[in-house]
């Protein structure tokens, strides 16, 4: 495998781009992510403080030293780390923009559902922007940290992320499932990070019509 490609590097932490199709837990794989970058940066262990779905690529802080796996793994409890995600879909979604809220559980095949109950809801916020016809460019916040939760609320909004076998995503036409994490911002020991990165994988999200959205999106 090539070498995981380091965004940002810190004392205490890195920060990754994941890339697609790797699970953060070891799964089947022979050795697990965070063994590979352990080799890589030669060091016996980093620690794994939040994770991305498998099909996800994107941001992921790896901690280097136990007391910083901790603080960190805090900090994302607390929802203190604003994460922000980019999404493609060819299906138009029932609004353009607001909040998505509601419990989920578990469906059929692994997968999960929205409900419209709302005890212990997963929150989302986003907006989106038309890329070109049939492809619109999605912007992600989640306030809550659910399983498969952007993967749910874009389904319930009509607009099952592109190649996402699991929820719908015409799947059939690409190589990957278009959900990339690209932004985390956050305060560790006094001083504040924002740290961008976009994704550089997947022949949808290197369009011309997505890439000037990216150019929007970063000169904000």
């Amino acid at each position: 495998m090539h070498s995981i490609p380091i965004v940002y590097q810190h004392s205490d932490f890195i920060v990754i781009d994941k890339p697609t199709n790797i699970s953060v837990h070891k799964d089947a794989e022979k050795i697990g992510l965070t063994s590979l970058v352990a080799q890589q940066l030669n060091v016996p262990q980093v620690w794994l403080v939040h994770r991305l779905d498998k099909v996800t690529s994107g941001l992921l802080i790896l901690a280097l030293n136990q007391n910083a796996a901790s603080e960190l793994s805090r900090l994302f409890a607390e929802h203190r780390i604003q994460k922000t995600y980019l999404a493609l879909s060819t299906q138009k979604p029932k609004k353009k923009q607001g909040l998505i809220i509601g419990d989920m559980e578990k469906a059929r095949r692994g997968a999960w559902k929205l409900c419209t109950t709302k005890q212990n809801p997963a929150i989302t916020r986003f907006y989106s922007v038309n890329c070109e016809p049939n492809l619109r460019l999605f912007i992600l916040k989640p306030q809550t940290g659910k399983t498969h939760q952007l993967r749910v609320a874009m389904k319930s909004l009509g607009s099952p992320i592109l190649g996402d076998a699991l929820y719908g995503g015409n799947f059939d036409k690409v190589n990957r499932t278009y959900l990339h994490a690209y932004r985390l911002q956050f305060e560790y020991k006094g001083q504040f990070f924002d740290i961008q990165y976009l994704p550089k994988s997947g022949s949808f999200f290197q369009r011309n019509s997505v890439q000037a959205q990216f150019e929007q999106l970063t000169s904000v």
